[in-house]
């Protein structure tokens, strides 16, 4: 199996290409540190797996999937990621990845993800898979809004009513970071891949996220 690595940290391909090469029957042809380079060493070696990062300098790994499915789809993708995002999870699923790996998961899960993909199939680390299922099993966006924390519903509703993240952070006394914190979490929650369908969905469900006394809960 042939394998392109994707990755702007030259230890970390360091150590992931040693990893792959213990495989045994797993070639590292390339490395690539950045979306365009990917593009480029793909069409030169023709791998049959790509291994990105999803975090990288001049194309990140979903914009890349992108581009190498349209370009050469005889190239499997597999996904890397420190998190399981599951709004980013959908999203490389949506463009074409083959596998989505947590980078602090088990050692088997990549050469189970890169197996996968060259067989035609779908890997998901058991972390990103397990929540999936968790989301799926919550049914529809307006029935998950009663997982999200008080604090989390506020923030939801400023955020329909079009506030930033600063006049969020000061109307209730807390960070900016905070805030951004809780709207990556309510985005994973509520399955939205992108910060206008968050805003989307609190526009449409104001109502629902408005405090039965009507004044906002703190």
């Amino acid at each position: 199996m042939r394998v392109l690595l994707a990755d702007d940290h030259t230890l970390v391909r360091a150590g992931i290409r040693r990893l792959l090469e213990s495989f045994g029957d797993i070639e590292v042809v390339a490395e690539a540190r950045s979306g365009r380079e990917t593009l480029e060493l793909a069409h030169l070696h023709r791998p049959d797996v790509a291994v990105l990062d999803l975090s990288m300098p001049e194309g990140n790994g979903l914009e890349t999937t992108a581009r190498l499915r349209e370009q050469l789809p005889g190239i499997a993708v597999v996904i890397m990621s420190m998190h399981a995002d599951l709004a980013h999870v959908r999203e490389a699923l949506d463009r074409g990845a083959r596998g989505f790996v947590v980078k602090d998961g088990a050692v088997a899960e990549l050469e189970l993800a890169l197996r996968a993909a060259i067989a035609g199939q779908t890997f998901l680390s058991p972390e990103v898979s397990g929540r999936m299922v968790n989301s799926f099993m919550r049914g529809s966006p307006r029935n998950e809004l009663e997982s999200l924390s008080p604090r989390q519903r506020e923030i939801l509703l400023r955020i329909g009513r079009g506030e930033s993240t600063k006049e969020i952070a000061a109307a209730l006394g807390i960070s900016v970071k905070t805030v951004e914190t809780h709207r990556t979490r309510m985005m994973e929650t509520l399955g939205c891949r992108r910060a206008p369908e968050l805003l989307r969905l609190a526009i449409r469900h104001a109502r629902e996220l408005q405090p039965d006394d009507g004044t906002p809960s703190l």
